[in-house]
């Protein structure tokens, strides 16, 4: 008895594992990939400043200490308290210490941090706040700052004030 071949009969990929491994991915990136921006505080009127440069963070490991306007120290919008403040940089200090042995063997505990602290502090932050944070950060060998400021443009401009007399904006 002769075999038939029938021509309806191919073989088709499934692909539903692939699809479902793509989804995966796309759900697993959109859950990790904005961590960073949600350590801001939005709620704070920086300080405005014409002069701000934007922070190059190509390859740069940061930490965002955000100081608010009663000089509460915030990570995720949730206040700290003093103790817990320094509690939080000694962890991070801790984390980043682990981060730069595993990228260089020779980095010793008495060596500065490579990652940059950005501070984000309310424009009517007590100083003495903004003092103590930094002195901390330093007690746990941070030594490179970037103090975050608004910028004129993104700042809101009232009219009739000495600023927007000699800066009529621009259409």
């Amino acid at each position: 008895m002769p075999i038939s071949h029938s021509r309806s009969a191919r073989g088709e990929p499934n692909l539903t594992p692939i699809l479902d491994m793509v989804f995966q991915l796309i759900t697993f990136f959109m859950l990790v990939i904005n961590f960073k921006t949600n350590q801001i505080d939005t709620q704070m009127d920086l300080p405005v400043v014409g002069t701000a440069r934007p922070v190059k963070a190509d390859g740069l490991q940061l930490m965002m200490v955000n100081i608010n306007n009663r000089g509460q120290f915030t990570v995720f919008n949730k206040p700290y308290s003093d103790p817990q403040m320094e509690q939080y940089i000694a962890a991070q200090a801790a984390s980043d210490r682990l981060a730069a042995r595993r990228t260089k063997s020779s980095f010793d505990d008495a060596d500065d941090l490579p990652t940059t602290v950005v501070i984000r502090a309310d424009r009517n932050t007590p100083f003495e706040k903004l003092h103590h944070a930094l002195k901390l950060c330093q007690a746990n060998h941070y030594r490179d700052f970037v103090f975050r400021t608004a910028t004129i443009r993104a700042a809101t401009i009232q009219p009739g004030s000495a600023h927007a007399a000699s800066n009529p904006p621009r259409t």
